[in-house]
């Protein structure tokens, strides 16, 4: 497979890197030169991830941008039998009341 998101098509791009030498004439130099420009490359961040798509369940490329949007849909969890997998803990069963507000102490009123 390919360097490739699923979702936005990001790609890897071609480019050019631009080695330079001098101090700048802002800076009070002669001005910056140019002393090689090589080609390279710009690799998009790819991660393979489970995802769901078209209610399967399945293995894509995709690009972090992608995963911080939102377009991916991560699968539930699976309930592995024999496994004991740690639960979170149970809220409990019995609604909690509210506490009575306390004789004496009041809110400061609004003074005008």
């Amino acid at each position: 497979m390919s360097r490739v998101c699923h979702f936005t098509g990001k790609k890897t791009r071609a480019g050019r890197s631009i080695a330079r030498r001098g101090k700048a004439k802002y800076l009070g130099g002669v001005g910056r030169k140019t002393t090689g420009i090589t080609k390279r490359k710009f690799k998009p961040n790819i991660q393979r991830v489970r995802a769901v798509v078209d209610g399967k369940v399945c293995r894509i490329k995709v690009s972090a941008k992608a995963i911080r949007m939102g377009l991916v849909v991560k699968p539930p969890k699976r309930n592995w039998p024999g496994h004991d997998a740690v639960q979170p803990p149970a809220a409990e069963a019995e609604p909690t009341q509210p506490s009575a507000p306390t004789e004496g102490k009041t809110a400061p009123d609004d003074a005008s």
